[in-house]
């Protein structure tokens, strides 16, 4: 009599038939038939029918249990055993799966043994096969039983199943990644395919070249993973979720086991790593197997036994970027002055090399440029850059601006990839993951350097090549003021190559009235005392930033003599105040800025700053006393006194520079009255309807119908555009602007309405001692404040300055019906002291030569404690901190 073996059930490969694992060594495997019984198979050309669902009722009662195996034969050409066995429930088999109907007697069963046990089995098993022909069961149906059973993923329209989840049964295990799945569309059709496991990668297994026929060995843990996942999923009932498909066209999938994601528990037990490219696929379900896989790294298991934890970084620095490289690299200035090399982690910008990125490279340059240029960042470091041939070491970090990721912008916006890191390297963004989605979203949307089409590249032409093609730029820029450009290179203190985009040109301009030391080259070799500080104090405030030029002269090699202005402010005021230029009085003069660089020069002198660290005094005085006296500016006399000047106004504009339009209310005020009257029923009069003989020119006075209003009123062309044949004009009397076609001009030649018989009324005025903020959104809710706080009321204006140069009264402005309108009116009540409290102003840290008299130090001193006020309040712009902070 056999003696029975106990084993564990591996698997099922029909309902006859079960593959056993040795209870001891699990490696060892048997295959074992039920004996006089037989059912349908399943076959790579097609099951018979009732085949999935025969093996399926045994695997479901036996995979994975322990059972009692009993040999009454084996046959010796296979070596295969026949016998009969019992589940650990007390399941008899083959008893039961002929009750059930889903095995047959086999014909020839016990023809070769007839002892009285075999013969007592058999008739046992007719009976029970009987029943089940008279209840109808399984194979004895009135169906047919036939699944049909498909084997290519392109079989099925993959986009109609992707994101569904789909019952599965995994039917064999290739590597801890891979797994042949059944996937169960509908009860008559399988796809049973390949799939990979979504998210991991697993090492290789054991397995044989087909072309050379060697044994290539495992992987490291690449046979235990796919031991891991047998035990656990082999012929088990799964969820599989259809994520999407690889570039060789094999099903990417995540396998849900009752118990949860068996990429999770592969990445926890370290036999598994994270798989980047699945991570567009699965979206917000990619978090989940890092911290899986951040555990294993810290416990140090399997694959991770060697790994290094990353040192922690130095948490987040306030930074100013002071460069921006490429679209991917920038330089950082911190707090001690100190400059970096930063480059963004795990992005990349468009390469010099890939012939479908390097037309963008300007473009996302420039995009970067805009953002980050002389604005304070948080930089995070990531990580580090080993030093190569071309570049030092240097830190990756995460930037942010305000609250948004930088990195991020710039791959939500196209302008630059996402780059594939390494399996072992951790150097890399905290959000790598959702960089990866924004880099897909951004392709579908064809955004950027996705686009497929660059822009026209923006070539500069080099108007200082030589002395004839600055002459002939000259004639353009001299007659234009502020023009926007952008400063591309600082060559020294007062000398910068400037780009000017609307002109398509760029300059090598050379600022007007001072003479800055010069900068040594770049061995270190010549240079003049404070050449360097000079050079680095350009690089500081202008390298890259959007500037506004006014041009002079040229000299005579072909730069061009002007003024430079950043963020509204002279840049040679600034390097002389800080003593690193001297004014040039006779070029200075000539410019029209001598009466303020020298007031700087001055300030920059007390303070023994730079140039002037040993100026002695005394020197100059006698030096003076030679000289003879020299005649006091009005400017300069402003700085210690300052006479009482009052004047009842009315607020008529704020234009887009923050600069207000008032009328002063009086005998002007009666006499634009009466005009308006009559002016009113001129135009009322279908006579005098008559259209301009010729179109406007620039800087002509004409009679503009408001939009606003329908009504007249005299206004004076600012700019035209000839084939719209619209007219930007600005009302004389309002100060107001808008664009009007020119039907709705007439001419303003009648005598008793020129300038002549009573001058524009709308005075230019900035509000004294205050400066408004840059940042638009700021400077908005600035000018929307003191919109509201003047809107249709009188008030009294303080004309602190009037510069007649620039046609601009500094004024200090109070309601009038809470002013007395005398000295006693104070910055206690005005419009200046409570837009600084509100924070929509700051108190300026440079002063004019006006601001900084004797007679301005109360005003001062009051602005500054409520400045300090609005700062701890949080208020305005400084919602997020002292934005003055360098």
């Amino acid at each position: 009599m056999a003696k029975p073996f106990f084993a564990n059930v591996k698997s099922v490969l029909s309902g006859d038939t079960l593959v056993l694992a040795s209870q001891n060594n699990p490696n060892a495997e048997r295959t074992f038939s039920l004996a006089f019984v037989a059912g349908p198979h399943l076959r790579r050309d097609g099951d018979e029918p009732f085949a999935f669902q025969s093996r399926d009722y045994l695997r479901g009662l036996a995979v994975g249990q322990p059972i009692q195996c009993t040999v009454l034969y084996t046959i010796p050409s296979s070596g295969r055993d026949y016998g009969y066995a019992q589940l650990k429930d007390g399941t008899q088999l083959p008893d039961n799966l002929v009750e059930a109907g889903w095995l047959k007697l086999r014909e020839d069963a016990g023809r070769k043994d007839d002892s009285e046990d075999t013969l007592a089995r058999l008739e046992k098993l007719r009976n029970l096969e009987s029943q089940a022909k008279s209840a109808g069961k399984g194979l004895w149906a009135a169906t047919d039983g036939v699944i049909e059973v498909q084997n290519d993923i392109g079989s099925i329209d993959f986009n109609e199943w992707k994101g569904k989840s789909v019952d599965g049964l995994v039917e064999r295990v290739l590597s801890g990644d891979r797994c042949l799945v059944r996937l169960k569309l509908s009860d008559k059709t399988h796809l049973q395919v390949m799939a990979l496991i979504a998210g991991i990668r697993a090492p290789s297994t054991e397995r044989v070249n087909q072309s050379t026929g060697q044994t290539q060995p495992a992987e490291e843990f690449g046979n235990e993973a796919r031991n891991f996942v047998e035990q656990r999923l082999l012929q088990r009932n799964v969820k599989v979720e259809l994520v999407g498909t690889s570039q060789q066209g094999q099903l990417i999938a995540s396998l849900l086991h009752p118990r949860g994601s068996i990429a999770e528990f592969l990445l926890a037990a370290g036999l598994a790593r994270c798989n980047d490219f699945h991570s567009t696929m699965l979206g917000s379900k990619m978090a989940a197997l890092r911290e899986a896989e951040k555990k294993a790294q810290a416990g140090k298991l399997c694959l991770h036994k060697g790994h290094v934890a990353k040192a922690a970084g130095s948490g987040t620095s306030d930074m100013i970027v002071s460069k921006v490289f490429s679209a991917d690299t920038i330089f950082v200035r911190t707090k001690t002055g100190d400059e970096k090399r930063i480059s963004l982690s795990s992005v990349r910008g468009p390469r010099a090399g890939e012939p479908s990125e390097a037309p963008f490279r300007d473009e996302a340059k420039e995009y970067l440029r805009k953002k980050l240029i002389g604005k304070h960042v948080k930089v995070s470091v990531d990580g580090s850059k080993p030093a190569s041939e071309e570049f030092a070491a240097r830190d990756v970090a995460t930037v942010t601006e305000k609250g948004k990721n930088i990195n991020l912008a710039l791959v939500q916006d196209g302008w630059t990839s996402v780059i594939r890191h390494r399996k072992d390297d951790t150097d890399r963004a905290p959000n790598y993951d959702e960089l990866l989605a924004a880099q897909e979203q951004a392709k579908e949307q064809k955004k950027g350097m996705w686009s497929g089409k660059a822009s026209k590249a923006k070539t500069y032409t080099d108007a200082s090549e030589s002395v004839q093609r600055a002459k002939i730029q000259l004639s353009t820029l001299s007659r234009q003021k502020k023009v926007p450009g952008i400063v591309d290179f600082c060559k020294a203190g007062s000398r910068f190559t400037i780009l000017i985009p609307r002109e398509g040109v760029k300059i090598t301009m050379v600022l007007a009235g001072v003479r800055a030391p010069r900068a040594p080259r770049s061995g270190g070799e010549g240079g003049e005392p404070f050449g360097q500080e000079a050079l680095e104090l350009a690089n500081r405030r202008c390298n890259q930033r959007d500037c506004e030029i006014d041009v002079h002269d040229i000299d005579k090699v072909g730069g061009f003599i002007g003024d430079l202005y950043i963020n509204r402010e002279s840049f040679a005021k600034t390097l002389v105040e800080e003593g690193l230029a001297q004014v040039h009085q006779y070029s200075a003069e000539k410019a029209g800025n001598a009466t303020e660089l020298l007031a700087a020069e001055q300030k920059a002198k007390e303070g023994r700053k730079g140039l002037w660290h040993d100026w002695d005094p005394s020197q100059e005085e006698a030096g003076d006393e030679e000289a003879g006296p020299v005649e006091t500016s009005t400017e300069s006399e402003a700085t210690d006194k300052k006479a009482s000047d009052y004047r009842e106004v009315i607020v008529t504009n704020i234009d887009a520079n923050g600069r207000l339009k008032i009328q002063e209310v009086g005998k002007g005020s009666s006499a634009l009255e009466a005009m308006m009257n009559e002016f009113k029923r001129f135009h009322l009069d279908s006579k005098n309807a008559k259209p301009l003989g010729n179109p406007p020119k620039t800087g002509e006075y004409v009679a503009a119908k408001f939009t606003a209003d329908g009504q007249w009123y005299r206004a004076r062309v600012r700019s035209n555009d000839r084939n719209a044949k619209v007219s930007e004009v600005v009302y004389i009397d309002y100060g107001n602007s808008e664009q009007i076609p020119w039907a709705d001009l007439r001419s303003l030649d009648q005598p008793q309405f020129t300038v002549q018989k009573l001058k524009g009324q709308a005075i230019d005025a900035v509000l004294s001692f205050i400066q408004l903020p840059t940042a638009t959104d700021y400077f908005r809710d600035a000018t929307d404040y003191i919109a509201e706080a003047t809107d249709g009321r009188n008030m009294v204006a303080s004309f602190d300055f009037v510069d007649a140069k620039e046609g601009l009264s500094y004024i200090t402005l109070f309601d009038a019906d809470e002013s007395s309108g005398d000295a006693s009116s104070t910055f206690a009540d005005s419009v200046n002291k409570d837009v600084v409290a509100k924070g929509y102003a700051m108190v300026p840290t440079k002063l004019k030569a006006w601001e900084r008299g004797r007679a301005s130090e109360q005003v001062l001193k009051i602005l500054r404690e409520v400045e300090a006020q609005a700062k701890e309040g949080r208020h305005g712009m400084w919602q997020y901190g002292d934005i003055t902070e360098d």
